[in-house]
């Protein structure tokens, strides 16, 4: 019996963590900190220890993740009317929106204080801005209220490689911007690719996304649009000399691979195709950035 027991604890024990972690956005957050690191690597080398730097990124990841419980807390009424979203930890009454707002409240104190300890004020101060922009702006305000939420709002969500840099040098420059600006680019084709594959959710929740406000055909061409725009925007460092041919052969390859899918995007109407649009995307940022530290570091 007090086996039994012991094994029901650590049941139950298994899935409050796995809620938890659910909450974090675990897989988005890696990505955002994978971005930040890159930011770190590009920044002028600093005096900032390996330990230094990590708990930096730790510090990213922890206000990242707070931003994601936050949109778990203020989305769950929405997310409980969305196929792709009802079975989130708060849709399902898996974790209170009281425990949720403390976990959010604990990783935001612990990732401005990792920051402020192992990083600057400065980076700890733009971090929790992004928090706010992404948790309040993006999510309370501008998600309800305007099909260009992802446009207006994507800027909190590309803020990470500008946190990497200023981790490291503690102040404002110009070349952090253009992968800051890389990340806004990206952003509408990638989650417009996704709100085209997820339109009747989004109907359903009333959430005026671009598909849902103006039909699938103008956000497709929206897609390609911005796709171009974000070819034009990885053209950048380059033309600045903050990287080199590498950088320049490889994004220049996944943007063209890009392209061609936002453009047979727009032949299609097949909700799976958008979906893969939306998962290339996701290969091509890490890709991009990926790119972006090979070529610093090699060359």
């Amino acid at each position: 019996m007090y086996q039994l027991t012991n094994l029901s604890e650590l049941q139950k024990a298994t899935t409050l963590f796995k809620a938890y972690f659910g909450i974090c956005k675990f897989k988005v957050v890696c990505m955002l900190v994978i971005t930040a690191w890159v930011g770190m690597m590009l920044a002028p080398q600093s005096d900032k220890t390996l330990l230094a730097q990590f708990m930096s990124l730790m510090g990213i990841g922890l206000l990242s993740s707070s931003a994601a419980a936050v949109n778990h807390i203020v989305d769950r009424e929405i997310d409980k009317k969305m196929a792709r979203t009802r079975n989130r930890p708060l849709a399902t009454d898996s974790v209170s929106v009281s425990s949720a707002l403390i976990f959010a409240t604990g990783l935001a104190i612990s990732g401005y204080a990792f920051l402020t300890i192992f990083a600057n004020q400065l980076c700890a101060l733009l971090t929790l801005a992004a928090l706010f922009g992404y948790a309040v702006v993006y999510t309370l305000l501008l998600k309800r209220a305007t099909p260009q939420n992802i446009v207006i709002g994507g800027l909190a969500g590309a803020m990470p490689p500008l946190l990497g840099w200023v981790s490291e040098t503690g102040q404002l420059g110009a070349e952090p911007w253009l992968l800051v600006m890389i990340i806004f680019a990206w952003t509408p084709p990638h989650f417009w690719a996704l709100a085209i594959a997820r339109k009747r959710d989004y109907e359903k929740a009333e959430v005026p996304m671009l598909p849902v406000t103006h039909g699938n055909e103008f956000t497709k061409l929206c897609v390609l649009f911005y796709t171009i725009i974000l070819t034009l925007v990885c053209l950048l460092p380059y033309l600045v000399g903050m990287s080199g041919w590498i950088y320049l052969l490889v994004s220049g390859m996944a943007n063209v691979a890009f392209i061609y899918k936002a453009t047979k995007l727009m032949k299609t109407n097949s909700l799976e195709y958008a979906m893969r649009v939306f998962y290339f995307s996701i290969w091509h940022l890490l890709i991009v950035f990926i790119a972006l530290f090979v070529d610093k570091a090699f060359i």
